[in-house]
């Protein structure tokens, strides 16, 4: 038997116009879709989560501008792969390499590829899963423009599953309306697990009539089925976080029994680990460690058990005392960078000082001699609470406010 492609390889775009979702990337006056229309490309990174496009904008961009390019994967093409692309480069005067998993990228295939990007030899259009400010080398990093992609929504899916079923794979298939919304949730944002189950799906009938009871023989994945017109998946996970965030106990453990019932426990896991620090923060410093101990037994015992330490610690973030100071005085240091409101370190902190006052010689661990650059010295970022631990922090804070004033 003959293998042939997937119907998800089959229906991966061949113009940008075909992409589905990015809309902050693609379309009228666009960032993407104008450097295609300007025949302009720069090396740039592509990440978010596996089957919402990158691989196919980057192979959209390349079609789109009828360039010569190659495919590599970091962790899978050797060193010797990479010479033979930048050989290549050398001989056509350029090429652009798209490459999958980049953040895998090691030391030896870095210092290969730096000096071609530096030269302009190899455009990169790189693509990951993880978070390149973290994952991915400074050097590549700084040789690339960084575009995020966001999740496709249930309409994107719907009307990728839709321009499928026009596919000649698919050839007499009908599809219930009712399975085709079933297959778009379950897909969780992946296209490529919506068509590969609408294409098993398929094959998996004798009439090629698809209803729902036959997806659901097919993938038994507990799924929380949303009506297209009430509540997504995503407006589940926020009212979770409201929920929590306005302390209705009751209210967060009915969104995080939905949430289980979807059978989604990363978002659940990932949800807990921001709200920890964004809603809880210094009230309940402690409720961060208590977070991670609960996603590591779940993760180790795996639903159904998983719901018991998630139902705990829950409860417990629901009935913590609240506090989001910390994260806005962070945006606020973050606001007042981007905007070109620094000024320079002090010169007696600076790693050449021989002026710096060590703390733990005096009394109390604590001297007082200025942080903040001159341009910034009486601003004050930290706004404390009096709630929960915060107010331990706030009469900290406010004796050492009045120990500096003292001094000045």
């Amino acid at each position: 038997m003959e293998m042939e492609k997937p119907l998800a390889l089959k229906m991966a775009p061949a113009s940008l116009k075909d992409v589905l979702g990015q809309k902050h990337l693609i379309g009228t006056d666009k960032i993407l879709t104008n450097l295609v229309k300007n025949k302009k490309i720069f090396s740039m990174i592509f990440y978010g989560k596996p089957g919402i496009g990158k691989t196919s904008i980057a192979n959209a961009i390349v079609n789109d501008l009828g360039i010569r390019y190659r495919f590599l994967n970091a962790t899978i093409n050797n060193k010797k792969d990479f010479d033979i692309v930048i050989e290549e480069a050398k001989m056509y005067d350029g090429i652009v390499l798209i490459m999958d998993e980049i953040h895998r990228l090691n030391k030896d295939k870095q210092d290969l590829l730096l000096p071609q990007l530096e030269s302009g030899l190899i455009t990169l259009i790189g693509m990951t899963t993880s978070n390149p400010y973290y994952a991915i080398n400074p050097a590549i990093r700084s040789r690339c423009q960084l575009f995020e992609l966001e999740e496709l929504d249930t309409d994107d899916i719907i009307i990728g599953l839709k321009r499928a079923l026009e596919h000649p794979d698919l050839q007499g298939v009908n599809l219930d309306k009712d399975a085709l919304y079933y297959i778009a949730e379950l897909a969780s944002n992946d296209l490529r697990f919506a068509y590969n189950l609408l294409e098993v799906a398929y094959f998996a009938t004798d009439d090629k009539h698809i209803t729902m009871e036959r997806v659901k023989r097919i993938h038994s994945k507990p799924a929380f089925f949303h009506d297209k017109n009430a509540d997504g998946h995503y407006d589940v996970l926020s009212a979770f976080q409201k929920s929590i965030r306005g302390s209705d106990v009751n209210a967060a453990l009915h969104y995080l029994a939905r949430l289980i019932i979807a059978g989604d426990l990363e978002s659940i896991y990932r949800r807990m680990s921001v709200i920890a620090y964004e809603d809880i923060g210094l009230a309940n410093p402690g409720i961060g460690p208590k977070v991670d101990a609960a996603i590591r037994a779940a993760e180790r015992v795996g639903l159904p058990e998983a719901r018991i330490p998630l139902g705990t610690i829950v409860t417990e973030m629901a009935l913590s005392p609240k506090s989001n100071t910390a994260h806005i005085a962070l945006d606020e240091a973050i606001a007042d960078i981007e905007n070109g409101n620094m000024g320079s370190v002090p010169n007696h902190i600076k790693t050449t000082s021989n002026d710096y006052k060590y703390p733990h010689d005096y009394t109390g661990a604590f001297v007082v001699q200025q942080y903040l650059p001159n341009k910034l010295k009486n601003k004050k970022y930290y706004v404390p609470k009096d709630c929960g631990y915060e107010i331990n922090l706030k009469q900290i804070y406010k004796k050492l406010e009045e120990i500096k004033k003292k001094s000045s």
